[in-house]
C-alpha cells in the first residue's frame, strides 16, 4: 500500500500530466481502504461491477454510487486484485468528497457486498484516511524543503552584499593626510594613538576591518607629517612580515618617535591580513626598546646562519685541516690552486697570484690579512680569528672552531 505522501505526490504529478481526474487533490477529502477476498478467480471489472450492482439502491438516491460519481462527489474506483490458488485478494480504494459521516457510511455499504462475479466475496473496510491530513503534512514537510533551500541560497548573497557595502562605505572613508597628503582613515586627526603602515593598501585593509586610526609612510623614508605626529600621539608602527618592512621600521626609529611596534606574520603583507591576524598582531605589539633588541638578535643569528651556510661550502677542505698544519689556496671557482705548510703560507702568498681564498688549520693573525689583503685575497678561514684591528671592507674573515 502507498504511503500518504507518496499517493499525494502521485496525485499531484497526474495533475501536472494533464489528467482529470474525479478524485485530483482539489476535491478528495478521505479515500476510503478497504481489502477483498473471493473464493475463486475474479477481474477487476468483476469488483467494480459488484460494488455498483450489490450497493445500488442500499442508500437511497443521495449515497447511489453512481449518481455520486457523475456529480464527482467520489472519485475512480481503484482496484488491484492478485489470483493466485484459486482464490482472489485484493484492495479497493474510493476517494470521496463527501463529509465524514457520509464517507463512513459508504465504506460501511462496501461490507454488505457478498458475491463478486459468480463467487462468494468478502470486503473488509480496514480504514478511512483523511486526506486533508496528509496533505497538511505533506505541505509542512515541502515548505521546510523550500525554506531550507531559500536559507542556504539567498541568505548567503545578501551577506555577502551587505559586506560588500560595508567595504564601500570604509574605503570612501579615507582621506589625505598632513601637507604630505598621506592616506589615512578618518580618526587619525582626533585619536591620541595611531598605527602607522607601510601603504595605501594597508590602510584600506585595517578600514575594512574597523580600524580607522591608521596612516601610510608611502614609502621607505619618514614623511614630515608622521614625524610631527609621532611627537603628539602613541605611535604603533606596523609593518610586512618581510625584510622591506624592517628597513622602514629601521628609518622610523631615527627620525620619529616610536612606542611600539608590530608586524605582519613572516612572508605576509598587511594588506593581506585577516581581521583575526590584524587583531592578534595588534595585540602582540611590542615597546619599541624590546623591538630593537629582537632585532639585533635576529641580525646576530641571520649572520652566523650565512657564515655556517658559507663555510659549508668549503667543507670538503676543512674536514681534512684539523692537525695537519696545512693550508689550502683557492680560486674563485673554489677550486684549489697550491697545498702548502702553514709556516710557508705567508712567503707562497706573496710570490701568488690570483687566490681568492685561504683555509689552513691555524690562527688568522693581523699579519696574514695584511698580506692576503695586498693580494687581494676575499675571504680567509682559519681555526679561530686572533686580535684583528685592521679588517679590509671587501675581505671576510671567518673562523670554523
Amino acid at each position: 500500500m502507498k504511503t500518504k505522501k507518496a499517493l499525494v505526490e502521485e496525485m499531484i504529478t497526474q495533475k501536472k500530466a494533464g489528467i482529470t481526474l474525479k478524485n485530483e487533490i482539489g476535491t478528495t477529502k478521505y479515500i476510503i481502504h478497504a481489502e477483498m477476498s473471493a473464493n475463486g478467480m475474479v477481474e477487476r471489472p468483476d469488483v467494480v461491477g459488484a460494488i455498483f450492482g450489490q450497493t445500488e439502491g442500499l442508500l437511497g438516491e443521495e449515497l447511489d454510487l453512481r449518481e455520486l460519481q457523475k456529480t464527482g462527489r467520489i472519485g475512480r474506483i481503484k482496484v488491484s486484485v492478485n489470483p493466485q490458488k484459486g482464490k482472489t485478494p485484493g484492495t479497493i480504494t474510493i476517494p470521496s468528497s463527501l463529509d465524514m459521516v457520509e464517507t463512513a457510511i459508504l465504506g460501511a455499504s462496501l461490507e454488505t457486498i457478498d458475491r463478486i462475479g459468480p463467487c462468494e466475496a468478502k470486503i473488509n473496510v480496514l480504514k478511512i484516511e483523511d486526506v486533508r491530513s496528509t496533505k497538511r503534512t505533506y505541505v509542512v514537510d515541502r515548505a521546510k524543503e523550500i525554506l531550507q533551500k531559500i536559507m542556504e541560497e539567498q541568505l548567503p548573497e545578501t551577506a555577502e552584499i551587505t559586506e560588500e557595502v560595508k567595504k564601500a562605505v570604509r574605503v570612501q572613508q579615507i582621506v589625505k593626510y598632513g601637507k604630505d597628503n598621506l592616506p589615512a582613515g578618518p580618526n587619525v586627526k582626533d585619536s591620541d594613538a595611531i598605527i602607522v603602515v607601510e601603504g595605501r593598501a594597508d590602510v584600506l585593509n585595517l578600514l575594512r576591518n574597523g580600524i580607522k586610526n591608521a596612516i601610510a609612510v608611502e614609502g621607505t623614508s619618514a614623511p614630515e607629517t608622521i614625524i610631527e605626529l609621532s611627537r603628539e600621539k602613541t605611535v604603533t608602527v606596523f609593518v610586512d612580515g618581510d625584510r622591506g618592512g624592517e628597513l622602514i621600521l629601521r628609518e622610523l626609529i631615527e627620525v620619529a618617535d616610536v612606542d611600539y611596534m608590530t608586524r605582519a606574520p613572516p612572508g605576509k603583507e598587511v594588506e593581506e591580513l585577516s581581521k583575526k591576524e590584524i587583531i592578534t598582531a595588534l595585540r602582540n605589539k611590542v615597546p619599541l626598546e624590546q623591538a630593537i633588541t629582537e632585532m639585533a638578535d635576529i641580525g646576530k643569528k641571520e649572520e652566523k646562519q650565512e657564515e655556517i651556510s658559507e663555510l659549508n661550502e668549503f667543507g670538503d677542505f676543512i674536514k681534512k685541516l684539523p692537525g695537519t698544519l696545512d693550508a689550502y689556496l683557492l680560486d674563485e671557482s673554489k677550486k684549489e690552486i697550491a697545498k702548502v705548510s702553514v709556516r710557508d703560507l705567508i712567503d707562497t702568498l706573496k710570490n701568488s697570484e690570483n687566490i681568492h681564498t685561504i683555509v689552513f688549520d691555524g690562527v688568522v693573525t693581523q699579519r696574514l690579512v695584511d698580506v692576503a689583503s695586498d693580494k687581494n685575497v676575499k675571504r680567509v678561514i682559519g681555526v679561530k680569528v686572533g686580535n684583528i684591528n685592521k679588517k679590509p671592507l671587501d675581505m671576510e674573515i671567518m673562523a670554523f672552531k
